[in-house]
């Protein structure tokens, strides 16, 4: 059996984002180590089906992602800036299986 790579989750992860409608957009940080190198950008839902006025359109929503290969954990300088990132209310995740990609995007594209 081939061992499972990060390559192979994070073309996982494109080809189901795209398949549900999101994207997905690798992203290279300008002086800034361990920040999450993948972008999954989720379309915006209406609010409510009934609702239609100007001033509430829904706004899409961006989740920083940092893959990783099965079972390996982020180094602690990643830790450092995604916690930095958490803090500023950005929403990042860490995914080490095809199993969490299906988690994630059970939870965003509904």
């Amino acid at each position: 059996m081939r061992k499972i790579r990060e390559r192979d989750i994070e073309s996982y992860l494109r080809i189901r984002a795209k398949a549900m409608g999101g994207e997905v957009r690798k992203v290279e940080w300008v002086g800034r180590r361990g920040a999450p190198d993948r972008l999954l950008m989720v379309k915006a839902r209406p609010l409510s089906k009934s609702l239609d006025c100007a001033w509430c359109k829904p706004v899409g929503r961006p989740v920083w992602i940092e893959v990783k290969a099965p079972g390996e954990k982020p180094e602690p300088h990643q830790l450092r800036e995604h916690l930095r990132m958490r803090e500023m209310g950005q929403d990042v995740r860490v995914i080490d299986s095809f199993e969490l990609v299906e988690a994630i995007m059970s939870e965003l594209f509904i």
